[in-house]
Parts: C-alpha cells; structure tokens; sequence
C-alpha cells in the first residue's frame, strides 16, 4: 500500500457468509466464529442466500457443496456471474476427490470436509479473510492512484511518462518539444498531485494503476 500522512486507511467491514442446510452445522461455524469475535451471518439454503447477496461484502463464503435445491458449485457459479471477488470455501460430508477438483477447478480458495475441527476451520477462513482484505485495500490503492492521474495535465502525463520511462529532462524535453526548465515545472507539479515520495514511488504508483 502506498499510503501518506494525510491518507486513511478504509474501515472495510468483513464477514463470514456460511450457505449450509445442515442446522446443527451451521450453529457449530457460527459458535466457532462468535467466539472469536468474528461477524459471522448464515443461511439454509443458496436462495435465501441470494435475496440479501451483493459483490460488494467483503469477507469469505462458506458453500456447503451438496444442498437441496441449487447446490454449493451452483451458487459458486451465480455469485461468480454477479461479480463476486470473495474467497470461497466448500463445504462437503464426502471425501469425494472428483468434486473436490471440480470445486477447485471452480475457483475456491479451499475445501473443508465434515466433520471439521475447530483449529482448521479457524485457520483457514482466517486465512481467506486477509487475502480478501489485502485485495481489497489493493483495489481501493489502484483507484486512488488512478484519480491521482486523472488530475495530472495531458502535458503532465507526457512528462510523467518519460519520468518513469528513466529519460533525463533534456531527452523529455527534446521529445516534446519543450524546454528543460518547463520539464522540471511539470516534474514538479507531477510529484505533488501525486503525492510520490520518491521517484521510486512514482514508478510503483505507475505500475499499480495499470
């Protein structure tokens, strides 16, 4: 993350979404999950699921593989088709390695089978929950950085381009026809929009928005 003093960091609210029809399962994973403080919301089946659903929660889904109605790769597939971005962790009652690999092959961040100890299922949705946060911290870093860039000159982003581009401010200036005290202006007024602490940083910025 490339984050100033003046910058805050987003309170990105997470939580576990477990789809399962199993009543006492469902209990078991939210006890496990309240006790360590971690919000946790559940469902019986994949349409219940869908009517309060949107790409934008973040956190990790729990899909119980095989439900009455549509099944854990079914809603896998729908949320996928909606946008959703969160980890996803299926749940199965069977050591089945060919549904195993067709729920990998989906996509999941991981398989759980049942019955589950608690250490695992902590360590493996905590697992999920950082890698969803990690990306999403990174999304919001590229939108930042590419709002930055929009702010920048057409001239600006010319002469940001050779900067990154490790071109002097002669050879920017002779490429654009400009002069060398006008590159180091425009040089000047890059770093600040951008808010770059080092032109290492404009370069990482650079690279993240693209």
């Amino acid at each position: 993350m490339i984050l100033h003093d003046d910058d805050t960091i987003p309170d990105i609210e997470q939580s576990v979404y477990i789809v399962e029809d199993d009543e006492v399962i469902r209990n078991i994973l939210r006890k496990i999950l309240e006790q360590e403080n971690i919000p946790v919301k559940t469902y019986a089946s994949a349409e219940q699921f869908l009517l309060e659903y949107s790409a934008a929660n973040a956190g990790c889904l729990l899909l119980d593989i095989k439900m009455p109605g549509m099944n854990g790769l079914e809603l896998h597939r729908v949320v996928t088709a909606l946008g959703n971005s969160s980890p996803v962790i299926f749940l199965t009652g069977v050591a089945d390695v060919g549904i195993a690999v067709d729920a990998l092959k989906a996509g999941a961040m991981d398989l759980l089978e049942k019955p589950f100890d608690r250490e695992t299922v902590l360590d493996r949705i905590q697992k999920a929950m950082a890698w969803d946060l990690e990306a999403r911290l990174n999304q919001l870093e590229t939108e930042d950085i590419k709002q930055r860039i929009a702010r920048l000159t057409p001239r600006e982003r010319e002469v940001m381009d050779g900067v990154v581009q490790g071109l002097a401010n002669k050879s920017i200036a002779r490429n654009l026809g400009i002069s060398s005290r006008t590159v180091e202006v425009h040089r000047k007024n890059i770093i600040e929009k951008m808010r770059a602490d080092s032109l290492a940083d404009l370069v990482r910025m650079t690279i993240a928005a693209k």
